[in-house]
C-alpha cells in the first residue's frame, strides 16, 4: 500500500466518522428531555416503536434520516423531518414503517415531513410493499401551513395515495398511538385496518378547544375521540390496545396472516462475499474529487466473488458496463470510470466524463438488461458530458439523449449510488432522482450540483467581470479573489451530500460498506412488483 492509499483511507474514514456523529444526533429526535417526557406518559418513542415492531434478526434500512438537516433553524429545526421511515421485515414479511416523532414539535408536519411521507408511500407503491403507519402527530405545523397545504406534492396527496394503494391491493395498517387531528385523521381511517391505544391515542377532526369555539359544545378530548369512543361507539377504529406494545403486537399478528405477493422473478443465487476486501474502498477512493482512480477496483469490493463480466470492455471506456451479483441478486452495473483512457484511435478521454461512445454503450447495455429482466445499478462519479466543438460536431447531444431515453423508459428497477461527483446532465444520464431510481443513496464522499464549486465560481466570476467591462470598469485582484472565494464557499456548502439528503434528493448518506445491504434490500422489495409494461424507447434519432 502506498502513501496515497493511506492518505485516502484517513480522509474517507474521517468522513465516515462525521456521518456517524450526525446520525447519532438525529436519533435523539427533539432531545433527551422530550423523549423522556414521552416515556413518562407511558409511551414509547418513535424509534423504540419501530425497532420493537421490526424483526430483530433481519436487516433494515432507514429512508430520509437526514431530511430537514440544517433547515427550519428559525423554527427550532426538524430532525429527520419529524418522522422515522424504515424498510424492514415484520414476521418475515418485508414492509415499510412510517412513525411520527412526537418529540419534534409534537409530531407536527413541516413541508419536508410531507415530502418524506410521500417518498415512503412512493416506495410502497412502486414495490407493492405493505406500509404501516404509527401515528402520533399534532397535524400541520401552522406557521408554515402555506408551504404544506394546497399543492400537488403536499399534505393532501398522502390521502390520495392512501386511496390508490387500497385499489392496488397494497396492505396499509395504522396504529394511532398519540394525537391524530384535523386532516391527518383521514390517514389511519383510509388504511385497511386501524388500531388505537387506550388513553394515549385520539382521533378527531377538531379538538375540544376548536369544538367549543366553533359550535359552543363543551367536551373533553377522550370523550370526543378516544379509544373507547372509536372502538365502541363510532366504529372508526378496529382494535383497542392497552398500550404501545400491545398495539405493536397486534400489528405483528395481522402481518403474520397476509398472503404472499406475486414475484417479479429477478434472478438470485447463493450470496458470496467479495473476494477483495471491502475495507480497501476507503484507501482507493481519492480524497480529492478531481483525482483519478480505477472504478473497477471499487466494483470488485462491492460484488459477489469480486466477479464482474464487462460488456463492450474495449469501447466507450469512460463508462463501465457489465453483469455481476450483489448478495446473490443478478445486476447490471453502469459505472463512471474515473481513469484517463485511450481509445482505439489513440485519442485520450478524461475519466468521469461521458463521451458519445460511452453514452452509446450504456444505452445498448440498459436495453439488454431490460430484455433480460436484470435490475440496474448505477455507480455515479460523473462530471458531465464532454463539451467542445469536436464533441458537438460528433453529436454528443444526440448520443446523450439516447442514454437519457433508455434510463427514462427502463422498466426494470434501478438503484443509484452516488460515490463521488454527480454534476449537471451527468446526474440525469446516470439515473439521478428525477429518473425514478427505486432507491438512491450517497457516500460521504459524494457531491451533487450543476457543477463543482470551483467551476461555478469561475463561471460566475467571468460573468461579473464581463458585466463590469461593458461599463468600462475592472475588478481589482483583491476584490476578484474575495468574490471568487464567496461564490465557491456557497457552492461548496450546497454540493454536500447532507445538503442533498436534507431535501430528499437522495434517500440516505450511507457507509460505503452498507452499499450491498441497500441494493439487496432494494431488489428484494422490487421483487414484490412484477413488471407491468414492456421496455420501449420510443422515437430515437439513431
Amino acid at each position: 500500500m502506498d502513501i496515497n492509499f493511506n492518505k485516502n483511507e484517513d480522509h474517507n474514514k474521517m468522513l465516515l466518522s462525521t456521518l456517524r456523529k450526525k446520525l447519532a444526533g438525529i436519533k435523539q429526535g427533539g432531545g433527551a428531555q422530550r423523549l423522556d417526557k414521552q416515556r413518562a406518559l407511558g409511551k414509547m418513542t418513535a424509534r423504540e416503536r419501530v425497532d420493537y415492531l421490526l424483526d430483530s434478526d433481519r436487516e433494515n434500512i432507514e429512508i430520509g434520516a437526514f431530511a430537514g438537516e440544517g433547515m427550519y433553524a428559525e423554527h427550532g429545526g426538524c430532525p429527520a423531518g419529524g418522522v422515522v421511515v424504515k424498510i424492514g421485515h415484520v414476521r418475515g414479511r418485508q414492509c415499510i414503517v412510517v412513525a411520527n416523532d412526537a418529540s419534534v414539535k409534537a409530531g407536527a408536519w413541516f413541508p419536508i415531513t410531507g415530502k418524506k411521507n410521500l417518498r415512503a408511500q412512493e416506495i410502497a407503491m412502486e414495490n407493492h410493499l405493505p406500509i404501516i403507519y404509527l401515528v402520533d402527530s399534532a397535524g400541520v405545523y401552522l406557521p408554515m401551513q402555506d408551504e404544506i397545504f394546497p399543492d400537488k406534492e403536499n399534505f393532501g396527496r398522502i390521502f390520495r395515495n392512501n386511496a390508490l394503494m387500497s385499489s392496488m391491493g397494497i396492505t396499509q395498517i395504522a396504529a394511532v398511538m398519540g394525537s391524530c387531528v384535523a386532516g391527518g385523521a383521514y390517514l389511519p381511517i383510509m388504511s385497511d385496518e386501524a388500531l388505537i391505544v387506550d388513553k394515549t391515542g385520539s382521533i378527531f377532526l377538531a379538538g375540544s378547544y376548536l369544538v367549543k369555539a366553533a359550535i359552543g359544545e363543551t367536551v373533553d378530548n377522550e370523550t370526543l375521540g378516544g379509544a373507547s369512543t372509536h372502538c365502541e361507539i363510532s366504529g372508526v377504529t378496529d382494535y383497542k390496545a392497552k398500550d404501545d406494545k400491545d398495539a405493536l403486537e397486534t400489528i405483528k399478528n395481522i402481518m403474520d396472516k397476509i398472503g404472499d405477493s406475486d414475484k417479479a422473478g429477478y434472478n438470485r443465487t447463493k450470496a458470496l462475499k467479495p473476494r477483495e476486501n471491502p475495507e480497501d474502498i476507503f484507501g482507493i477512493l481519492p480524497a480529492s474529487r478531481t483525482d483519478q482512480y480505477d472504478m473497477l477496483e471499487i466494483i470488485a469490493r462491492l460484488v459477489d466473488g469480486s466477479q464482474f463480466e464487462q460488456y463492450k470492455e474495449g469501447y466507450g471506456k469512460t463508462i463501465l458496463t457489465g453483469y455481476a451479483r450483489i448478495d446473490g441478486w443478478a445486476v447490471g452495473i453502469v459505472a463512471n470510470h474515473r481513469k484517463v483512457v485511450k481509445t482505439a484511435k489513440g485519442e485520450m478521454q478524461f475519466g468521469g466524463v461521458i463521451y458519445s461512445d460511452s453514452a452509446d454503450k450504456a444505452t445498448r447495455f440498459i436495453a439488454n438488461c431490460n430484455q433480460k429482466k436484470i435490475p440496474l445499478v448505477f455507480l455515479q462519479d460523473v462530471s458531465g458530458f464532454m463539451v467542445g466543438s469536436k464533441s458537438e460536431h460528433g453529436g454528443i447531444i444526440k448520443d446523450g439523449a439516447k442514454m437519457v431515453n433508455a434510463v427514462s423508459n427502463s422498466v426494470v428497477p434501478k438503484f443509484t449510488i452516488v460515490i463521488g461527483n454527480s454534476y449537471g446532465a451527468g446526474n440525469y444520464a446516470m439515473c439521478g432522482k428525477a429518473f425514478d431510481p427505486r432507491l438512491i443513496v450517497a457516500w460521504p464522499s459524494a457531491e451533487l450540483a450543476v457543477m463543482s464549486g470551483n467551476s461555478a465560481a469561475k463561471v460566475l466570476l467571468q460573468i461579473e467581470k464581463s458585466s463590469l467591462k461593458k461599463n468600462g470598469e475592472t475588478l481589482a485582484p483583491k476584490k476578484e479573489k474575495e468574490l471568487f472565494d464567496t461564490i465557491k464557499q456557497r457552492y461548496d456548502h450546497q454540493v454536500s451530500p447532507y445538503y442533498a439528503a436534507a431535501r430528499l434528493w437522495t434517500d440516505a448518506v450511507i457507509d460505503p460498506l452498507d452499499t450491498r445491504k441497500w441494493i439487496s434490500m432494494g431488489i428484494g422489495a422490487a421483487n414484490h412488483a412484477p413488471i407491468q409494461k414492456p421496455f420501449n424507447m420510443g422515437v430515437l434519432q439513431v
